[in-house]
């Protein structure tokens, strides 16, 4: 896919299943189990679709997946599957761990931050041994003093590594990485969730990550039950929404197992997700 002159890619680092009803907050089981059907334990299929950008001699990746460090209990839990894994991913493209230049966190949450290190021995190591690991001050601190709701989710053998080896730049401000490529920080999932937005040739493409994690969150009140800050989720779709529809926008969708990107248009009172790109472990084509 192109935005204007950025090229850009989704790569894989396999499926996982969350429950749904926490995926789906206070919406009814009726209406989201049509549009993502729970397994017997109630959880849904979940994609990890990290952005690869080819732009202005540059090799940046956004977010790094659950990685394979975690134990099989783990695995279990999180139903993770070993349909793709993010470095075969990115050779799919002939993308080389060496040859990434720029890591972007959105957060440091183990489904996003987790193939940044891989285990040698019994040290976590970074898989991305040339490039800038860069995330937003607040989002650091948090993960480094988490609540008793947010402890699960922060894995320090993500983070602590990179530090280590001098690869991890702490950002106090929304960047921008290159040309076109700019990050911004809202609130909702986290306190400080990083997105990104692509711009180029007056064409627009936005990665909102868990702020709108798939293309069934894109109707303003379907936020997560896991959102730290439910309410600015909400504020933060209703600032975004209607000037990407009305500009045509293309919205990248980080945890959708099947629609990778899309654009969204109205119908009355309704919001239509048109798939213009698949997710990298859709079952088929994605039809427009």
């Amino acid at each position: 896919m192109k935005t204007g002159t950025i090229e850009w890619h989704l790569v894989s680092d396999g499926t996982f299943r969350l429950d749904g009803g926490a995926m789906f907050g206070v919406v009814p089981k009726p209406l989201w189990q049509k549009k993502s059907p729970p397994d017997e334990s109630n959880r849904i299929r979940l994609g990890t679709n990290c952005l690869l950008l080819k732009t202005a001699g540059r090799v940046i990746l956004v977010d790094t997946g659950l990685g394979r460090k975690e134990n099989a209990r783990f695995r279990e839990i999180y139903g993770v599957a070993n349909d793709a894994n993010l470095v075969d991913s990115l050779a799919g493209h002939g993308v080389k761990p060496e040859d990434v230049d720029t890591v972007v966190y959105t957060h440091l949450h183990f489904d996003h931050a987790g193939g940044g290190t891989r285990r040698e021995g019994d040290a976590a190591v970074p898989v991305f041994p040339n490039a800038r690991h860069l995330v937003h001050a607040t989002e650091l601190h948090d993960a480094e003093n988490p609540t008793v709701r947010s402890s699960a989710s922060y894995l320090p053998d993500n983070w602590v590594p990179l530090r280590e080896a001098g690869l991890l730049d702490v950002l106090h401000d929304e960047t921008e990485i290159v040309p076109g490529v700019r990050t911004f920080v809202r609130p909702g999932h986290v306190r400080a969730l990083t997105g990104v937005l692509l711009e180029s040739g007056g064409e627009k493409a936005i990665y909102p990550s868990d702020n709108m994690p798939t293309s069934a969150h894109v109707p303003i009140p379907w936020v997560m039950g896991y959102d730290l800050y439910p309410l600015d989720t909400v504020a933060t779709k209703v600032e975004f929404l209607d000037r990407a529809i009305d500009e045509e926008w293309t919205f990248i969708f980080e945890h959708d197992p099947e629609v990778g990107a899309a654009k969204v248009r109205r119908d009355g009172r309704h919001l239509v997700v048109e798939p213009v790109l698949p997710a990298p472990t859709a079952g088929g084509a994605v039809t427009p």
